[in-house]
């Protein structure tokens, strides 16, 4: 099996690397994951005409390693069209992740780590996004371990029954003992408010995060007038008692499994506008 991983945290990335040693026993394995973080990126790609820079970074222990300076659904472009077609391979899944902080309810909509498998899906190459519920740079991925190869085997033990399909994954930041088990979710509701808050670096430093872990464009020469941001705020739930919401399973002590299509129509609402006549002839 020909396994592209990448991530949305970077390529120096815990998550990354425990993720590398799970998916080992599989086959294959080829990263190509974002020079810096680029959490946030959904499947933004890097266009503009702007220099995307490339590096091919030493194999560890049989494990090819690139780096590129784009986001996670461009790292997968990447792979689909240069490394794999320049031998004239294809890979077989994409696996996204470990990322550093849940992208259950509508976190999945900005999320960069799903976006690159979502990436992964409209080119048809089957792909699972996993992350944990903790921003730590040194979260426990130890749960992971544990119980991603038990669910990677259930996810891709028969294909998919639609086209479009990516799987997204999320752990709780619990140990192994308080883990209750797995449960097949669907995409909770929810969003943010008061998202804007002033930049304060100690935020940061309580969190380990280092500055200069997002490369230079983090810190971009400031003008006269300006003032500094960063993103923050509160989650408000719209999931009401959904039980089955996927953060909600999540906060029960289970890891929740969510399948997620790139073809978002709505057919319900689609049918509801025919329904009012909306269809029309003009000619």
């Amino acid at each position: 099996m020909n396994i592209l991983i990448t991530n949305d945290d970077g390529y120096r990335a815990k998550g990354l690397l425990t993720l590398v040693k799970i998916m080992r026993p599989y086959g294959r394995i080829t990263v190509i994951a974002p020079k810096y973080p680029q959490s946030g990126m959904s499947m933004a790609v890097s266009m503009g005409f702007r220099q995307i820079a490339a590096k091919r970074l030493p194999d560890q222990d049989g494990v090819r390693w690139y780096y590129l300076d784009a986001t996670p659904a461009s790292c997968v472009k990447f792979g689909i069209d240069n490394v794999f077609a320049d031998e004239g391979l294809r890979p077989d899944i994409v696996v996204s992740g470990i990322n550093h902080g849940s992208n259950a309810a509508t976190a999945a909509n900005y999320s960069g780590t799903l976006g690159a498998a979502e990436e992964a899906a409209i080119n048809g190459i089957p792909a699972i996004g996993v992350s944990i519920a903790t921003m730590s740079p040194n979260a426990d991925f130890s749960c992971v371990g544990r119980f991603f190869p038990d669910i990677f085997d259930g996810l891709t033990s028969s294909p998919a029954v639609s086209s479009g399909i990516y799987y997204n994954v999320n752990f709780p930041n619990l140990p192994i003992s308080r883990i209750k088990g797995v449960r097949v979710a669907h995409q909770g509701s929810g969003h943010w408010e008061r998202e804007f808050i002033a930049y304060d670096s100690t935020l940061l430093e309580r969190n380990g995060i280092d500055p200069d872990m997002f490369g230079p464009r983090y810190a971009p020469a400031r003008e006269e007038g300006e003032e500094l941001y960063m993103m923050g705020g509160e989650f408000k739930d719209d999931s009401g008692d959904d039980a089955l919401a996927d953060h909600h399973v999540m906060t029960e002590g289970y890891v929740a499994i969510c399948a997620h299509n790139v073809l978002n129509s709505d057919v319900r609402e689609i049918n509801r506008l025919r329904s009012l006549g909306m269809d029309r002839d003009f000619i």
